[in-house]
């Protein structure tokens, strides 16, 4: 019966921890699908520059979110913090079309993205919470999955509501509202600083301990690690299609071979998790990047071949979308459960970062003209900078305060 009970627990938590992440593939998406609609109506007078700031302050608000969470979820739980941000981010979000400016619009998206900022991290870390000791980057890996699920989610939404943009909005809002009542009722805790501090003993480590030995060089590697990751995957997402275009393919393809990047994303996540976890997720991490690197430099080569170019963009995919997600499966072979959701916030509010400048840095390449081939040789710089990011970081190892259980982890060493 006691172990019916643990199954149950823990697919409740996988099937929720999933769908929270669900909601910022969709969110993305969502808002890349309105804006055209948007413009060519000029919805409360917004402008192509209205748009930018509209889209770019919510990545703000998601980065800072992100980063606040953290220390939120080591202090109170998982769970009630996940649902505080799952419903702020649904109420925001139906709110979104009843703006009557450009400004308020900014406002609401900035508000959404803290809550929508928030989900993620605690999501990854209930789920490496509930994983097996050598499960956390598949658990990771397996979790992210639900991004893409959004975005394929959003991309039929907007097809089916064509100019009807704001039920883009409403459809999110309401199903997250309806999720977060799922989750009161269903969602276990998992984790909390009472937790923590009986697992592992007399030891305290605080949230400033991670900007200082032993934890110094994990964090900065991480943090950097997590800005190139996401730097690549935001900028590949907004600008390949146009690349591609530049490069002289036709602009049919150049859609498909944005679809097909994102298959490929999803093959990589459910297999990468997996090797990591048996391999050591340091090694993985940089064998991901560097075959990223690799790949980006080859995709500024003109193919004739549209098999081959797809083959290339689908291994591409695998590669580049999953390097950055297990660097989030990294934190929890890397630091002390009672600061490991505050390891995680930042990670991911750094990496945000990244998100920003990479679909920014792009645009000044094709503005410039010159998106093709140089785009390709700065995400090709980014992925390898993100081996040199994690060969920097110490191998997993008993994190410093956690109480050894006689259980080794993917690098052999005992955790």
């Amino acid at each position: 019966m006691h172990k019916q009970a643990s199954s149950t627990r823990r697919r409740w938590i996988i099937a929720l921890c999933w769908l929270t992440v669900v909601f910022e593939g969709f969110d993305i998406v969502a808002l890349g699908a309105a804006i055209p609609t948007l413009l060519d109506t000029r919805h409360v007078g917004i402008t192509a520059a209205g748009a930018t700031y509209v889209s770019t302050i919510s990545l703000v608000g998601v980065g800072i979110g992100a980063a606040l969470i953290g220390p939120i979820s080591d202090r109170l739980g998982r769970r009630v913090p996940l649902i505080v941000c799952v419903v702020i981010f649904s109420v925001l979000t139906l709110l979104l079309p009843l703006m009557p400016n450009v400004a308020l619009m900014g406002v609401v998206r900035f508000l959404a993205g803290l809550g929508l900022g928030g989900c993620m991290p605690v999501a990854l870390t209930a789920m490496q919470e509930t994983a097996s000791q050598n499960g956390k980057a598949n658990a990771t890996t397996i979790t992210m999955t639900g991004y893409h699920g959004g975005a394929v989610l959003a991309s039929v939404l907007a097809i089916v509501f064509k100019e009807h943009w704001a039920w883009l909005f409403y459809t999110g809002g309401a199903v997250g509202l309806a999720a977060a009542v799922v989750m009161w009722f269903r969602l276990p805790e998992t984790g909390s600083a009472h937790l923590a501090a009986k697992q592992e003993g007399h030891v305290q480590v605080k949230i400033g301990d991670l900007l200082r030995p032993p934890y110094l060089r994990i964090t900065l590697g991480l943090w950097v690690a997590a800005f190139m990751g996401l730097m690549l995957v935001y900028g590949l997402n907004t600008w390949l299609p146009q690349i591609m275009r530049e490069a002289g393919y036709a602009v049919s393809a150049s859609l498909v071979l944005l679809l097909v990047l994102n298959v490929g994303a999803v093959i990589g996540l459910l297999v990468g998790g997996r090797v990591a976890d048996k391999r050591g997720p340091k090694g993985t991490t940089m064998v991901w990047f560097g075959a990223a690197a690799v790949l980006l430099v080859l995709l500024s080569i003109r193919m004739e071949s549209a098999l081959l170019v797809n083959a290339v963009v689908l291994v591409t995919g695998v590669f580049v979308f999953c390097a950055q997600v297990l660097v989030y499966g990294f934190v929890g072979y890397l630091y002390p459960r009672a600061v490991v959701a505050s390891a995680m916030g930042f990670v991911a509010g750094v990496g945000r970062l990244g998100a920003i400048v990479g679909p920014w840095l792009t645009g000044l390449l094709v503005a410039a003209g010159v998106a093709y081939p140089f785009g390709f040789y700065v995400f090709a710089l980014a992925a390898a900078l993100g081996v040199v990011a994690v060969a920097v970081i110490p191998g997993p190892r008993r994190p410093v305060g956690d109480e050894s259980d006689g259980k080794v982890s993917p690098d052999g060493q005992a955790v």
